[in-house]
């Protein structure tokens, strides 16, 4: 009896880490489905450059290399032209000079590495972490977010979205529920007739989700076009020879 007890404890305790974030979701806010196409060459470039001109200041994507961005259609002299960091190399990782230390003592934690995010969140965690940030005079940037509460990182985007507030509200069973309110448009949203316009911010969020769950598995769309090569190929030989097979196999039933 009691080793059942210990291996019921042990299976216990291996769930626990998978099941916790999962409980910790169910009242978080509704995330919207993030428009992720990772065959849309057009969006991961847009997305690739605000990657390089806004995150890789803080955050390094230590698995990716420069040159993987002919993948999604540049070439290696558009790369050293618009995307590459004075001194870096066609061929090396996209790393970070910020020390480790110093990004601690700043920001209270060190970036994290952006190379698998989209694996380890999700890429409508990300869509929504990305369009969540309210303004917060209680924390230290100013700036909190709905998808992630008293994250650490500022704002980096607030002058294309402009200022959100969070409004809450409860329903009739005392319940809260919070979403988010534009009051001060910024470049790529405007306020119209007391409605928020945010479909180019949106847009411009979309592309670099885009490349986020692209970068944590650049092999995918050569993985997927093999993959329905393949099916092609098998269909059109497994099709004769299935037919084949049918009139041997019926040949003599009348």
């Amino acid at each position: 009896m009691k080793n059942k007890m210990r291996k019921l404890i042990a299976a216990m305790a291996l769930l626990l880490p998978f099941s916790a974030p999962a409980l910790a979701n169910e009242g978080g806010p509704k995330l919207e489905k993030a428009p992720i196409d990772i065959q849309d060459t057009e969006s991961l470039q847009r997305g690739a450059q605000i990657f390089v001109n806004y995150c890789l200041s803080c955050h390094s994507a230590s698995m990716m290399r420069y040159n993987r961005l002919e993948d999604i259609g540049l070439s290696e002299e558009q790369i050293k032209a618009n995307l590459l960091p004075e001194g870096a190399k066609i061929g090396d990782q996209m790393n970070i000079a910020m020390d480790k230390k110093d990004a601690k003592a700043w920001f209270g934690a060190v970036p994290p590495d952006l190379s698998l995010i989209a694996r380890s969140r999700g890429a409508d965690y990300l869509y929504g972490y990305l369009r969540g940030f309210y303004r917060d005079p209680t924390r230290p940037t100013g700036w909190n977010n709905l998808v992630f509460d008293k994250v650490g990182m500022p704002h980096v985007f607030w002058e294309w979205q402009g200022e959100q507030v969070l409004k809450t509200e409860k329903d009739a069973e005392g319940h809260e529920h919070h979403s988010l309110q534009l009051v001060k448009a910024g470049s790529l949203t405007k306020l119209e007739n007391g409605k928020a316009n945010t479909v180019e911010y949106d847009r411009r969020m979309a592309d670099l989700t885009n490349f986020l769950v692209y970068m944590g598995e650049p092999a995918a769309v050569k993985r997927q076009q093999i993959g329905y090569v393949v099916l092609m190929f098998l269909g059109l030989l497994l099709f004769p020879l299935v037919y084949l097979l049918k009139k041997e196999y019926w040949r003599d039933v009348h």
